[in-house]
């Protein structure tokens, strides 16, 4: 599972998920799928791990709009 930012991103904050030939784009308020998709499975865990790390991922969202580099979230 791969989790990416792209600097040329619009609202609502998200990030995108790939995993094999699956992707997906997640929205950092309310975790849900706004686009693309993945295998259950793979979402339960992105979505349970993202649930945690939140404020990291808001904070590398208000970066990448700044147009710094976000901080690499663990």
């Amino acid at each position: 599972m791969k989790i990416q930012f792209y600097p040329k991103e619009h609202p609502p904050p998200h990030f995108h998920a790939v995993f094999a030939e699956h992707r997906a784009q997640i929205e950092i308020a309310s975790l849900k799928v706004i686009n693309g998709r993945l295998p259950r499975a793979k979402l339960r865990i992105v979505v349970s791990w993202a649930r945690t790390r939140r404020e990291a991922f808001e904070r590398a969202w208000e970066a990448m709009m700044a147009k710094q580099k976000p901080e690499k979230i663990e």
